[in-house]
């Protein structure tokens, strides 16, 4: 079959449109400026975001990811326009978010000479990604671009990089655009979950640990079904409170940044603990310290999309590989016992919540405890929280109760200057959907630019600082 010769750039775009990209977030750099082009030939089937900063577009294409279950993609200039980028890309890793970081490239007659701006695509961001390549043949760009898009989402999801150099994407090739990738479903085995429900029943003092990245509103909804009709205490885990709703009886509190030591003690007198879709990373376990490793004092029961992340730091009574959706709706159809012998448990869990949620006396002319409550009084329920890092997240992370999914967007890694351009990138993807970014001053100044962004583009966010 004979197909149009077209331009690098133009296969590029017309790849990333073919597989349902709406939308991608960009500083303009010369050394793409083929597929910048295609982008502007195409915009009406593709929206172009141009941001301020890399970093800046790096967070708003993570917080997208993480906001839609799609992949977020960034494109940015070769040199420095990468290392500008590196925070977002980190950003995706730590937290599991689905992400595709584009960047152009010296011509490949220039390279291993340190022309201008070259950079090593293996060098600078093997380390941090879940695959980096870089493209040499126009003809393959559909090839790799859907190889790409493929293990962002597949397993644990995360970011990808692929250096396109500028004669790659200037020059011609006649190739067909692929298909729409069909995503990859692992499901658990029904022999694990037999043995899932008899731990469980054989427990006293059960805990459910949820967090991670891969979850649906569909696998929250289940998963949620799951623990009501099991009694089963459940803490989330940073930044992933949006995973179940914090209303339900079951919902004990997060392991966060300065978590209530009730709920730790919770975890540490657990004799069981369910852990779904979180590595049970450093600061869920408080510094490796809630569970021991490499054998936790409890049976741990660890449920994960990457089957590598299993026993990778602790090694599980009975670990199951199994995407989120997958894994929920199975939970959700688990035939429950009578009556859970560790209801008194649970209540007593929750109990420990309502009461964390009481202000603690304010020595300062500004009750931020006071501050909350009228947001939480004036705020749609399914509005939008994003936030940075910082002290000043335990205010929103305490006295916010998230009540849907994918309403919380907080970097899991630490990243300063988040809030503002996940809050943008939140409310071009939501716009009915009211909007919030807490920042702190520090935070603030660090995106602060990407106001403009939001101006040109009509996001209309409400920022606290």
């Amino acid at each position: 079959m004979q197909h149009p010769s077209r331009s690098g750039g133009a296969i590029l775009i017309d790849q990333l449109i073919a597989q349902g990209v709406r939308r991608l977030f960009c500083v303009p750099g010369e050394s793409y400026l083929a597929a910048l082009d295609a982008l502007h030939q195409r915009a009406d089937r593709i929206a172009t975001v141009v941001c301020r900063h890399e970093g800046g577009a790096a967070f708003m294409a993570e917080a997208h990811g993480k906001l839609t279950g799609e992949v977020g993609v960034c494109f940015v200039t070769r040199g420095p326009g990468a290392s500008n980028a590196a925070i977002g890309v980190h950003t995706a890793m730590q937290d599991s978010t689905p992400m595709l970081l584009l960047i152009g490239q010296v011509p490949r007659r220039m390279k291993h000479r340190e022309a201008f701006q070259e950079f090593d695509i293996d060098r600078l961001y093997g380390w941090t990604t879940k695959w980096a390549a870089e493209v040499t043949d126009p003809a393959r760009l559909p090839e790799l671009v859907v190889r790409a898009l493929r293990l962002a989402v597949t397993g644990r999801p995360g970011p990808v990089a692929l250096a396109l150099p500028e004669d790659v994407l200037s020059g011609m090739a006649a190739v067909a655009d692929l298909p729409p990738l069909a995503r990859t479903r692992q499901a658990p085995a029904p022999a694990a979950m037999t043995e899932l429900a008899a731990r469980l029943t054989a427990a006293r003092q059960p805990l459910a640990i949820i967090g991670g990245g891969g979850w649906t509103p569909q696998a929250c909804g289940d998963f949620a079904r799951f623990a009501r009709h099991w009694d089963l205490p459940v803490a989330s885990t940073l930044r992933r409170q949006d995973l179940i709703d914090n209303d339900l009886a079951v919902y004990c509190g997060d392991l966060a940044l300065a978590p209530d030591p009730r709920l730790l003690a919770r975890v540490k007198a657990a004799d069981l603990i369910l852990a779904v879709g979180t590595r049970l990373s450093e600061a869920a376990t408080q510094g490796y310290s809630l569970l021991a490793v490499p054998a936790p004092q409890m049976p741990l029961i660890h449920v994960h999309p990457d089957a590598l992340e299993i026993g990778r730091v602790y090694q599980p009574a009975l670990g199951l590989a199994a995407d989120m959706a997958e894994f929920a709706a199975a939970a959700a159809a688990l035939p429950a016992p009578p009556a859970a012998p560790w209801s008194a448990w649970r209540q007593a869990a929750r109990a420990d919540y309502e009461a964390s949620q009481e202000p603690d006396p304010c020595p300062g002319p500004l009750d931020m405890v006071a501050v909350m409550a009228v947001l939480r009084r004036r705020l749609p329920a399914d509005t939008i929280v994003t936030n940075d890092a910082g002290a000043f997240t335990g205010w929103p992370h305490r006295y916010w109760r998230f009540r849907v999914p994918r309403s919380q967007l907080g970097p899991v890694n630490g990243a300063m200057g988040y809030g503002v351009p996940a809050a943008i990138a939140a409310k071009l993807a939501e716009p009915a959907k009211t909007v919030v970014a807490f920042a702190g001053d520090g935070c603030f100044m660090m995106t602060g630019q990407e106001l403009a962004t939001a101006v040109q583009h009509q996001a209309n966010i409400i920022i606290i600082v």
